[in-house]
């Protein structure tokens, strides 16, 4: 699977057309919509691509996808240097497409500091990831329903702790763990490694919102990414597992918020989530 993450590594190394002015693609492959995922990785390398500051690291970013992305022609992102500081530099980031833009981000940078540690734990009742089954092992029993999604090479190995979302039925629960990491070995750079998350952070958050009402997103549910948070703590790297901890916070007005936690295998909190989702169940 080493290819599919380079895929994906040459879906985040932008073209830059102008100064704060990038373009990026979007993957071959049969879409209604640009995966939100791609949209945030890519605008985040935008913003990062800008901060000159050598060391300083995104440690929060916060968007809006606004428009669905068209995957068949290019994005454009424009980014505004807002400010540099001397230990901060802020970046907002547009992405357009057809003249319209589709996705804000706005990001902050901030140089190494020591200070106090504190950290929530992450849960230890959690099975090892290498015993659980990969995506193709856990989803056969929907080879058929998945069609062509279900072939597609994966750059990112994601490995449910529990059921997964098919196979629940109506047990209702608030919660979900998953263990993640990037499918293959990617280069010493914490920004790459920052988008890796970015890009993988927004595919199963979201579900998590279904999970109280025994519902998943093959159960007639049209689901879409409104606004995506991110909190970035401590060093990780995306090509080593990562306990991804969800949970649903609140689901009301045809809208379904959830947050998540993000571990290093070692126990560190490495990255805190929060989204919130279109969710309309017919």
């Amino acid at each position: 699977m080493q290819d599919a993450l380079d895929d994906l590594i040459r879906l985040l190394d932008l073209e830059e057309i102008e100064v704060n002015l990038f373009r990026g693609r979007s993957p071959d492959e049969n879409r209604q919509r640009v995966f939100g995922g791609q949209v945030a990785g890519q605008a985040l390398v935008a913003a990062a691509r800008t901060v000159e500051e050598p060391g300083r690291l995104v440690h929060s970013l916060h968007a809006y996808f606004l428009r669905p992305g068209d995957p068949q022609v290019p994005i454009v992102y424009d980014v505004d240097r807002i400010r540099d500081g001397r230990s901060f530099s802020t970046r907002r980031v547009v992405a357009i497409q057809h003249g319209r833009a589709i996705f804000n981000l706005q990001a902050s940078f901030h140089d190494h500091e020591t200070g106090l540690d504190h950290q929530t734990r992450p849960p230890t009742d959690v099975p090892d990831p290498e015993s659980l089954p990969d995506f193709h092992q856990r989803m056969e029993p929907y080879r058929d329903q998945l069609g062509a999604a279900y072939d597609m090479p994966r750059p990112i190995d994601i490995r449910y702790t529990g059921d997964d979302p098919m196979s629940r039925g109506d047990h209702r629960s608030t919660s979900q763990k998953v263990w993640m990491r990037a499918n293959g070995r990617l280069p010493i750079d914490p920004t790459l490694h920052a988008c890796i998350v970015t890009y993988a952070s927004d595919m199963t958050l979201l579900d998590t919102t279904l999970l109280p009402h025994g519902r998943n997103w093959m159960d007639g549910v049209q689901m879409a990414s409104l606004d995506h948070a991110m909190w970035f703590h401590r060093p990780f790297r995306a090509d080593e597992w990562l306990l991804y901890e969800q949970h649903a916070i609140s689901s009301s007005g045809a809208r379904g918020l959830a947050a998540g936690s993000i571990y290093t295998r070692h126990g560190d909190l490495a990255v805190n989530v929060v989204q919130e989702g279109l969710i309309r169940a017919q």
